[in-house]
């Protein structure tokens, strides 16, 4: 009946708005239809939403906009004119009856979402009658702090999604995604792969729920077409027996994703350098509060918009047709920088202030209840103002600790993460490269909690090297279950103290230096990062002497954005580094390291023994 209808040739404005088509038909009409000379674009699902006014939906084509708004005279026909004239007279006539209000959202469905158990300290609370609209919150609040909470989450409703639908899209104002493209590119069309019978639904089923969300829209063909295939959804790294009774790594597999391989695009796009914050800064600004509101956005990147000039690179092709984003699709090599830029375009204000913020991952903050409260509903108004929905399931509200970015942050300090401890604690010796790679990678994300941790991975960082044949030795297995046993008993460190002196305590051995910043309070000094590296070649033949300045000079420039324009108290078991630094007639690379440690306010005391 619709396709009839749009190929009248006398076609009526009420009986175009008017029609409520099926959702997923809906998506389809949001392109255009051509009514006399004129491009009428319009998005259907939004006639069946929520009430609006006549401007917002429809949206002509740039000329027609201009004469409309009257910055171009004469572009057209006088005939082109009456017609524009008329139709903005049909629409103003007809602008009452154009949607039927659905009324508040108190009185809409509440969305059905299942409740999973949660882990100690949080609870379930609801913003809506009869259970609806939950949210996660911290279970050691009291009634009256519970109540106020959730006096301001149902002031900032809109701001948390339960599902695609209500994603609105971010405003283009603040970000739009581009794809620039190299000068000596060259399209390319992929044919669309073979799947599965399982594949194929998997593909179908995110196909609808993309189209119904408006997301994707289907288009005959274009430059750049890009073939679908399904992944493995991968869950945590668990341990399991082989068929020879061996333990082995294995990460469990839920389900199957829907990907796009965007690899030729990405390979001919100009690539977007936007930096990411540095998580450790990150962390130690967190850990200095009490309170932290814990958000994440929903399907974050499916609410940045893709400019229209460049919608036509993002097109698939799968067994149920080709299709485009509207929105920015994982995969894309700028996509995350794109993110991180609007995030920062967003809450530019407020990072490193009120909160922090690590792509789609936001933390909010506060020395008390009332203040993280306070710093909360800023951030709400910000997101609602903006139309940015958080994602209600990994949002927790008022807890005193959480999980961000691998590490355990709450007023104590920064741990590391039990879970991948205890995953880790369970993995056999490594039998090849690939799982000894695998092993230090995990162990290495937690080195700043590990002392000396070069010096003690160096039997098995060596059988990294090439050429090297994979010999794991007793040597190795002792390495392997010594830094198994650091992880374990990891210490918790503390956030800098601005206002207090640093300390470092240095020591080097045949073939590795190691290094710990430390701040002295109420008489015990607490740690706040170790690190250590190993020697190269050149450096092993150093004198005793050199190397213990060597680690000095080390710990100096690793931790240069800490102790810079502060007080720096050196602790060595090296008397003679006194006498290397006022010496005149030094080697020339003593000379430099020396004229190195000249821009910091340092003190240098010799310690028989260095404990942490």
């Amino acid at each position: 009946m619709l396709q009839k209808l749009f190929q009248e040739e006398e076609l009526d404005m009420k009986r175009v708005i008017g029609v409520k088509p099926e959702s997923s038909l809906a998506r389809r009409l949001s392109s255009s239809c051509r009514l006399r000379n004129l491009q009428l674009e319009f998005h259907a699902p939004s006639t069946t939403k929520t009430s609006t006014t006549y401007t917002a939906l429809w949206k002509p084509r740039e000329p027609l906009k201009l004469v409309l708004e009257g910055e171009e005279e004469g572009f057209f026909s006088e005939e082109t004119t009456n017609a524009t004239n008329q139709l903005e007279q049909n629409i103003e006539e007809t602008r009452d009856t154009l949607v039927e209000p659905l009324g508040d959202l108190d009185h809409e469905e509440a969305p059905d979402v299942e409740l999973k158990p949660l882990p100690d300290g949080l609870k379930y609370e609801s913003l809506g009658k009869d259970k609806t609209y939950p949210v996660i919150i911290s279970d050691k609040l009291s009634p009256e702090e519970v109540e106020r909470l959730l006096e301001v989450l149902r002031r900032h409703k809109k701001a948390i999604g339960y599902s695609l639908a209500d994603l609105k899209g971010i405003s283009p104002a603040f970000c739009t995604h581009r794809i620039p493209m190299e000068e000596d590119h060259k399209p390319v069309v992929d044919n669309q792969r073979r799947m599965s019978n399982e594949m194929r639904s998997v593909v179908k089923k995110e196909v609808i729920k993309l189209l119904n969300a408006g997301i994707i829209y289907p288009v005959p063909t274009g430059e750049w077409v890009s073939p679908v295939h399904c992944v493995p959804k991968k869950g945590g790294l668990t341990v399991v027996k082989n068929d020879k009774n061996e333990l082995i790594p294995q990460r469990t597999v839920t389900g199957w994703r829907m990907c796009i391989d965007y690899r030729k695009l990405n390979k001919a796009t100009k690539k977007d350098h936007f930096p990411l914050p540095f998580i450790d800064e990150m962390l130690e600004r967190l850990a200095k509060n009490t309170h932290f509101c814990y958000l994440d956005g929903y399907s974050g990147f499916f609410q940045i918009p893709i400019h229209p000039y460049d919608q036509h690179k993002t097109t698939f092709t799968c067994p149920y047709g080709t299709f485009a984003y509207r929105r920015m699709p994982f995969g894309l090599c700028n996509a995350p920088a794109s993110f991180q830029r609007c995030m920062m375009a967003i809450f530019s204000d407020f990072i490193e202030d009120i909160m922090e913020v690590f792509m789609d991952d936001f933390s909010v903050h506060g020395t008390s209840f009332d203040h993280c409260l306070r710093n909360l509903e800023k951030v709400l108004q910000r997101c609602t103002e903006v139309d940015l929905v958080l994602n209600w399931e990994k949002c927790h509200f008022m807890v005193r600790r959480g999980l961000v970015l691998g590490h355990i942050i709450s007023e104590k300090g920064i741990e590391v993460d039990k879970a991948k401890i205890e995953t880790v604690e369970k993995l056999p010796p490594p039998t090849n490269i690939k799982s000894l790679r695998s092993f230090l990678g995990h162990a290495g994300f937690y080195r700043r909690f590990i002392k000396d941790f070069s010096k003690i991975a160096k039997p098995l960082t060596y059988l990294l090297q090439k050429d090297i044949p994979f010999e794991f030795t007793e040597e190795c297995e002792v390495a392997f279950r010594k830094i198994k046993e650091l992880l374990i008993s990891a210490p918790i460190i503390q956030p800098p103290d601005w206002n207090l002196p640093f300390e470092i305590m240095c020591d080097a051995s045949d073939y590795a230096v190691g290094a710990v910043l430390g701040q002295r309070k109420n008489g015990k000094v607490h740690a706040i990062y170790y690190a250590s590296k190993t020697l190269n070649e050149a450096q092993v033949n150093y004198a005793t002497t050199e190397k213990e300045l060597l680690a000095v000079v080390f710990a100096f420039e690793k931790f240069r954005s800490y102790i810079v324009n502060s007080k720096v108290i050196v602790y060595t078991d090296h008397a003679a580094i006194k006498y290397l630094l006022t010496k005149k007639d030094a080697k020339p690379r003593l000379i430099r390291w020396i004229l190195m440690l000249q821009e910091f306010d340092v003190e240098i005391e010799t310690r028989r023994e260095l404990r942490m």
